[in-house]
């Protein structure tokens, strides 16, 4: 598979990014309210293009990557969500998905994300052999924590990233 398929939801549509979506996932990464759980620090418009490469080579790749999570009724880029492969070192996360999803304060507090990634875990459940897929998150950001628990993953373990303390979390693979 080389992109991703188009998914809709009731009030979503989730697509492959295009560099037309370049600005807004600028905008996107550098505010730092978005960005205090995903790392701390806001990106700068390279390492935006390159993410933006990122998620294409994954697809073409992998099979799987990230969506663009835009809004039906008006079009606006709200985040992004999908499974990802990030070589981030910890063994709980090699040769599996890891889940995850942004939004931008637009979306915030509306269920958006957990819509999102509902659509995305049913298409995984049934195109990709995962036996399970797993998340990180930083143990104080309860509104993640929240979303993850809705769409089934329960905990792992504790670890670290880097300096920062995170939770795995892991959903094991829905039977169709």
């Amino acid at each position: 598979m080389t992109a991703p398929p188009i998914l809709h939801t009731d009030r979503l549509i989730l697509r492959a990014h295009a560099v037309a979506d370049y600005p807004a996932c600028q905008a996107l990464w550098a505010d730092r309210q978005v960005v205090r759980h995903i790392g701390g620090s806001p990106q700068d418009a390279q390492a935006v293009w390159f993410r933006l490469l990122r998620y294409a080579g994954m697809w073409s790749l992998l099979g799987y990557g990230m969506w663009v999570i835009e809004d039906r009724a008006t079009g606006a880029l709200l985040g992004e969500a999908g499974l990802l492969s990030a070589a981030r070192g910890l063994p709980e996360l090699d040769a599996v998905p890891e889940a995850g999803w942004v939004l931008g304060r637009q979306g915030w507090g509306q269920g958006i994300a957990t819509e999102a990634m509902a659509a995305i875990l049913r298409w995984a459940d049934a195109h990709l052999d995962a036996p399970a897929i797993r998340c990180i998150i930083e143990p104080d950001h309860d509104a993640s924590i929240r979303v993850a628990e809705k769409l089934g993953f329960v905990p792992l373990r504790d670890a670290t990233l880097g300096a920062k303390p995170i939770r795995l979390f892991e959903r094991h693979r829905a039977l169709l």
